[in-house]
């Protein structure tokens, strides 16, 4: 089967990304050949994925981009001209691939697969600027709450003109989640289904050794929660004078960071990692006796825990989002509220003093890990929604019917 992947970026600098490359490398292990047609931009240090590019643009006309791109379109006819997919499968979408591209799908096999609520938030977020959470449908609002300047509300209303006129050439939308389906059903993008992300089957992690070990991986962003992570592992310290915590990732929040780790007297405990790659991230959490996702914000999916899980780590991550859909509190991880610090350090206290608990967690883990979130379990959904798509077609085509729109 000949499988096209549509993305807006093919650099493995965010989640997303890297999971449009693990979903090609699986179909491409079981015979099919899957190839990726995204924008040139690259995230720094990174090398693209893609098969087949187009312009893309991080300046400010990256807005405009959004809702038109004429360079997307005109490049993926050429491509679906020559590589003549059996399905076109839409992955990251709407922030540099305008839905200009929508009425190239119209008669092929074709799906979305939702990663976050970007198709229904301009910011792909649906958080309000006070963090609260946003019940109102993208519009006025958008400019009401503050989430837009009125530069970036103009176009960004145009793109969602052009979505929803257009999306009906998708026969297909699949969300990561359940929690990223409600969103999508919320605004009237219907109907959709639900596949979770699969992650690379790594080594199992050696057993623990050495003193308890807490890890957080991701973006220092608010959304992410390291914050809060800081405060509750000062409370920590005070029980387990031995705990250690690990801190990956890099962003606008590192000095406050530091300064706040120093203010709770744990600088010396704490080991700011930095960006690390993903060979120098798997060997720096190998030993971690949990792993932590403290999000403020409606995970879609949660990545992180789900590659801790895959490692055989414990995990604690906040109850919200995806994360509780295959996080199952008390067996293969604790779920806690989200801000909630003191509730945190009690999760983390009953982990970290107990080797013989943090090793049965992580063993749960990673046998669910594997049962349901593996890089192969994953492409096995897609290539049965992939086939049944493809039989609609040929059965529609065969009795003259019209093809496209949504299930």
């Amino acid at each position: 089967m000949r499988v096209l992947l549509v993305s807006d970026q093919a650099s493995p600098g965010g989640g997303a990304e890297v999971m449009t490359r693990v979903l090609r490398d699986a179909l491409r292990r079981r015979g099919h050949d899957a190839r990726v047609f995204a924008t040139h931009l690259r995230f720094p240090g990174a090398e693209s994925f893609a098969d087949y590019t187009c312009f893309g643009t991080t300046s400010r006309l990256r807005t405009l981009l959004q809702s038109f791109n004429p360079w997307a379109f005109l490049s993926l006819r050429r491509v679906l001209a020559e590589f003549r997919p059996d399905v076109v499968h839409v992955r990251i979408f709407l922030t540099q691939l305008s839905p200009t591209i929508l009425p190239l799908l119209r008669d092929r096999p074709s799906l979305y697969s939702a990663v976050w609520p970007r198709a229904v938030c301009p910011l792909g977020t649906k958080v309000l600027p006070d963090g609260s959470r946003c019940r109102e449908r993208a519009g006025l609002p958008c400019y009401r709450h503050g989430c837009l300047p009125i530069r970036d509300w103009f176009p960004l209303m145009l793109q969602r003109r052009l979505w929803n006129a257009w999306r009906g050439a998708l026969d297909l939308i699949v969300a990561n989640s359940e929690a990223c389906r409600g969103q999508l059903l919320e605004d009237g993008v219907s109907p959709v289904e639900v596949v979770w992300n699969g992650v690379p089957v790594v080594p199992a992690r050696p057993p623990l050794s050495g003193p308890p070990e807490a890890a957080f991986a991701g973006r220092l962003v608010r959304q992410k929660g390291a914050d809060v992570l800081l405060r509750a592992f000062a409370q920590v310290a005070t029980e387990i004078p031995t705990a250690r915590l690990l801190v990956a990732g890099d962003g606008p929040e590192w000095k406050s960071l530091e300064r706040q780790a120093e203010a709770l007297g744990i600088s010396s405990r704490v080991a700011m990692l930095g960006l690390l790659s993903s060979a120098d991230l798997e060997r720096r959490l190998a030993g971690a006796w949990v792993q932590v996702v403290p999000s403020r914000w409606t995970e879609s999916f949660g990545l992180v825990a789900a590659e801790a899980m895959m490692r055989g780590t414990a995990v604690v991550a906040s109850n919200l989002g995806g994360l509780p859909e295959y996080i199952k509190d008390g067996e293969t991880g604790h779920l806690v509220p989200s801000g909630d610090d003191r509730a945190l350090a009690k999760a983390l206290v009953r982990i970290l003093r107990d080797r013989d608990l943090a090793e049965q967690i992580g063993g749960a883990a990673r046998r669910f890990a594997l049962a349901e979130l593996s890089d192969e379990v994953c492409a096995g959904r897609f290539l049965e929604r992939y086939e049944r798509l493809l039989n609609r077609h040929g059965e529609a085509g065969a009795s003259g019917a019209p093809v496209g729109g949504q299930p």
